[in-house]
Parts: C-alpha cells; sequence; structure tokens
C-alpha cells in the first residue's frame, strides 16, 4: 500500500535532496563561500533569496552581497567561513577581503 504524503513533506524532501552534491555542505553546516581564481573570485551562496552569484571579491557587488546575508542573521557564519578560508589558503587574499568588509561595516549589527 502506498501511503499519502502531504505536498509540505514532499517540498520538504526535494529541498534537502536539492542541496546534495558539490561540496556545498559539510556536516549539514551550509557553506556561503566557494572560492575561485585563488580567491579573486567566488560564489556567494544567498540563503535569503535562493540565489547563487559568481563576483569578484573585490567588487562592490560582493560586499553587498555580504552585507545581505549580513543583515538576514549570518554575519558570524560568513565571518567564521572567511577566516577558515584565510587560513586554509593564505595566499588567496581572504584575510584582504575580510579587512575590506569590516572597513565596509559589514559585519556590523
Amino acid at each position: 500500500m502506498a501511503s499519502n504524503t502531504s505536498k509540505t513533506a514532499r517540498a520538504s524532501v526535494r529541498a534537502g535532496q536539492a542541496g546534495q552534491g558539490g561540496a556545498l555542505s559539510v556536516l549539514g553546516e551550509f557553506k556561503y563561500l566557494i572560492p575561485l581564481n585563488g580567491g579573486k573570485h567566488a560564489y556567494v551562496r544567498n540563503l535569503t533569496n535562493g540565489k547563487t552569484e559568481r563576483l569578484r571579491t573585490d567588487s562592490e557587488a560582493f560586499v553587498e552581497e555580504i552585507r545581505t546575508l549580513a543583515a538576514a542573521g549570518h554575519a558570524a557564519k560568513v565571518r567564521a567561513e572567511i577566516n577558515n578560508l584565510a587560513a586554509d589558503y593564505p595566499d588567496h587574499g581572504w584575510d584582504k577581503t575580510e579587512k575590506r568588509l569590516v572597513e565596509a561595516g559589514v559585519f556590523e549589527g
């Protein structure tokens, strides 16, 4: 016998399956940044609108995208992710990227 599942349950399962693959989440943690080109570009995954943008890390568009995430309550996680990238890839300039974001007031509440 087949059981009838609700639309909500089916949508939840689809949403869970959509995020699988591609190193986008680790142990259930959502990855906001996917570094490209030695830190010159990054894919920025935005939970607020469901879009992923490819942006230069030294551009105003990158700053504004991170500002949107920070305003939505993701500032600490995004900053921790940038710090992890700086530690993992010290020659990619993530420390400078974080400094630019701090100077722009992105992480201020």
